[in-house]
C-alpha cells in the first residue's frame, strides 16, 4: 500500500484536465516523440550562447527534474513517468548560463544498471521474475508486495537548508544542489509515523517545512500532517540529512478507510492548512490484484462523483481539526496556486477539474503517436484543468444562519451556505475568462512564493496546455482575470519559476524562467527569461543538449 500514492500521482501529474466544451475539431497537432526519448547526462558544466540579455542581478542555479531514462537493455518502460529521474542545472552569474546534467543514482537507477534490464517496478512497467530464478520461485514472487521505489523523478524540495528529491513514496535522496551529485538516502518511516509523503510541502517563514503523509494500521487509514523544524542556528551544521524534531501535527482519518482518496499537494495559509478530501479514490483491493496478475497499476485509481470533495480545516499552530465540515460538489485537484485569509475568511485558488472519469493515457506509447490525426485523437481525449476559487468561512457557529450565502467578500462569486448545523456547502468561482481556453486551460502554476503564498496576491504564472505537453506560458491576473501570454509554434515551456528582483517593490518585479524544448530540431534547447511584469522575453540561454519534457522545479539563489 506504500506505492499507491505514488503511482497515483504519476498517473494523474499531467491526464487531468478540466473537461470543457471546446471544440474537438481536427488541430494537425506534431508529435511529441523526440521529447519522451532516452537522453545522456552531461555531468561537467558546459557554456551556452546569450541571445538577448540575462539580467546581472540573476545569480543562483534554476533546477529542474523529471524522466530521462526510458529503458535498460532490451527492457523498456511503459509510461512516461517510469523513466529514471535525471536533474538539470542552469547555473546563472553575472549574465552567463552553464548547463550540467545528472542521473540520479537511485537504488532503482542502479539496480536496473547492474542487471541492464528493469527489476524494480515502476508506475505503469511491472518488472518481471529474475529468468534465473525457478519457475515455482517466480509465480510466487508475484505475491510479494513490491518495494517502494526511490526513482525521485517528481520535484526538488527543501529540508532545514539541504535539498532532496522526491516523488510520493516513502523515500527521498539527498542531493547536492551544486554537483548534482546524489547522497543519502531517506526513510520517512525511521523520523515519523507516515508512510509516504508528497513532492510539494510548503515553507513558513520561521523555516519550517510543512508536508502530508499517509499512513495505515488497526485503527484506519490517515493523512497526516508533518512538520520539519527550522534548522538549528545554534548547532553544528552535520554533513548528513538532519530531520530532528519532526512531528505529525495532525492525522485526519479518511473517510473511506478502504479507499483513500488520492492527494497530490494541500493547501496552507498564515495560519491554516487545508486537506482536500477529493473523490478520486484508490482502490486498495485491486491493487493487489493487479501485483497478483502481473498488471501494472495505472488503473487502480476510480472516479466516484457520488462523494462530495471535503475540505478538512486545521489550525497550523495547533494543529487542531475544525468541528465544521466544509462540502462541494465532486472535483479533483492537484496543484493549488495560493491561498490567504481575508476579513474571517480563507480563500483558496487552485487549478480543479470535475470529470475525474475522463482519464488520459500517458503511455509512452500514446505519447509517440505520428503527428496529425493521431495525436489529434489523443489530445482530444484528455480534459482541461481550469483556476477556480473557493472561500472557507472561518467563524461558524451555533448562531450562523443557515440556508444564506455567508460570503460577504467584496465582488467574490464564490459562496458558502451552511446547510444544517456544523456543516458548509460551498461553490466556488472561475478565476478566468473564455480567452483562457484558446490556450487548453493551465496547470503548473506558481507565484511569487517568498513574498506572497498564504498571502494576498494578485498574479501568477503557468503553463498552457495547446498540445498533450505545454505549449504556452501564462501570466494571470486574478484581479482582472487579464492574461498575458507567450506562445510560438514548436517551442514548449517547463513549469515557470518566479524570481524576484533584489530591489522589488511591486509583486511582479522580477523575471520568469523557463526550459524550453522543441521537437523540430536536434540539440535546440533553451533557458527563456521574461521580464515578468511585461511578459517580454529579455534573452535566452542556447544549450546544445537535448532535454526531455520533465515534471518540477525551483530556483536555488544560493546556487
Amino acid at each position: 500500500p506504500v506505492l499507491y500514492f505514488y503511482f497515483f500521482f504519476r498517473a494523474t501529474q499531467v491526464q487531468y484536465r478540466y473537461l470543457t466544451n471546446l471544440p474537438k475539431s481536427p488541430l494537425g497537432l506534431e508529435s511529441m516523440a523526440p521529447l519522451v526519448r532516452s537522453v545522456e547526462e552531461t555531468p561537467d558544466p558546459i557554456p551556452t550562447t546569450i541571445t538577448g540579455r540575462i539580467p546581472s542581478w540573476v545569480n543562483g542555479s534554476f533546477l529542474r527534474n523529471g524522466p530521462g531514462k526510458f529503458e535498460f537493455g532490451k527492457d523498456r518502460y511503459t509510461h512516461w513517468f517510469d523513466g529514471m529521474a535525471m536533474m538539470h542545472r542552469f547555473h546563472i552569474s553575472d549574465g552567463d548560463v552553464t548547463y550540467s546534467s545528472r542521473f540520479l543514482r537511485s537504488d532503482s537507477y542502479i539496480h536496473n544498471s547492474e542487471k541492464n534490464r528493469i527489476v524494480v517496478s515502476e508506475f505503469g512497467t511491472v518488472a518481471m521474475p529474475d529468468p534465473c530464478k525457478n519457475i515455482f520461485a517466480r509465480f510466487f514472487s508475484r505475491f510479494q508486495i513490491p518495494k517502494a521505489t526511490d526513482n525521485a523523478s517528481v520535484n526538488f524540495v527543501k529540508y532545514k537548508g539541504d535539498y532532496y528529491v522526491s516523488t510520493e513514496t516513502n523515500y527521498m535522496r539527498r542531493v547536492d544542489p551544486q554537483s548534482l551529485e546524489t547522497k543519502e538516502k531517506v526513510d520517512w518511516t525511521q523520523y515519523i509515523a507516515v508512510n509516504s509523503a508528497t513532492a510539494h510541502p510548503h515553507y513558513s517563514r520561521d523555516g519550517a517545512t510543512y508536508n502530508m503523509g499517509n499512513s495505515y494500521g488497526k485503527g484506519g487509514f490517515f493523512y497526516n500532517i508533518i512538520r520539519v523544524p527550522p534548522p538549528d542556528e545554534t548547532a553544528a551544521k552535520a554533513d548528513s540529512p538532519d530531520f530532528a524534531g519532526a512531528e505529525v501535527i495532525c492525522s485526519i482519518p479518511a473517510a473511506e478507510p478502504r479507499k483513500p482518496s488520492y492527494y497530490h499537494s494541500f493547501v496552507m495559509s498564515e495560519n491554516y492548512i487545508v486537506f482536500i478530501e477529493q473523490p478520486i479514490k484508490l482502490d486498495l483491493l485491486k491493487f493487489m490484484l493487479y501485483r497478483i496478475q502481473g498488471k501494472s497499476f495505472h488503473k487502480v485509481m476510480i472516479w466516484e462523483p457520488k462523494y462530495d470533495t471535503i475540505f478538512h480545516l486545521v489550525n497550523r499552530h495547533t494543529g487542531k481539526v475544525s468541528k465544521v465540515r466544509y462540502r462541494a460538489a465532486p472535483m479533483f485537484t492537484l496543484h493549488q496556486i495560493n491561498a490567504y485569509e481575508d476579513n474571517g475568511f480563507l480563500v483558496m485558488d487552485m487549478c480543479c477539474g470535475d470529470d475525474g472519469d475522463s482519464i488520459g493515457d500517458f503511455t509512452l506509447e500514446n505519447l509517440r503517436k505520428g503527428s496529425g490525426e493521431e495525436m489529434d485523437k489523443f489530445y482530444n481525449s484528455l480534459c482541461r484543468n481550469l483556476p477556480r476559487r473557493y472561500v472557507l468561512p472561518l467563524t461558524v457557529d451555533q448562531k450562523t444562519p443557515l440556508d444564506q450565502n455567508l460570503v460577504t467578500l467584496n465582488s467574490f462569486k464564490a459562496t458558502a451556505t451552511m446547510t444544517k448545523p456544523g456543516e458548509v456547502y460551498m461553490t466556488h468561482e472561475e478565476l478566468h475568462d473564455d480567452e483562457l481556453l484558446q490556450y487548453g486551460g493551465l496547470e503548473f502554476p506558481q507565484i511569487n512564493y517568498e513574498k506572497h503564498n498564504g498571502r494576498p496576491y494578485r498574479y501568477f504564472y503557468s503553463c498552457g496546455f495547446g498540445n498533450v505537453f505545454s505549449d504556452s506560458l501564462l501570466k494571470m491576473d486574478v484581479h482582472t482575470k487579464e492574461l498575458k501570454v507567450w506562445r510560438y509554434p514548436g517551442l514548449y515551456p517547463s513549469e515557470p519559476v518566479f524570481v524576484a528582483s533584489p530591489q522589488a517593490t511591486d509583486e511582479d518585479d522580477g523575471v520568469v524562467m523557463s526550459v524550453i524544448i522543441t521537437p523540430r530540431e536536434e540539440k535546440s534547447t533553451f533557458l527563456l527569461v521574461l521580464d515578468a511584469k511585461t511578459f517580454t522575453e529579455l534573452g535566452r540561454a542556447e544549450v546544445p543538449v537535448n532535454v526531455p519534457y520533465g515534471t518540477h522545479g525551483v530556483f536555488n539563489e544560493m546556487g
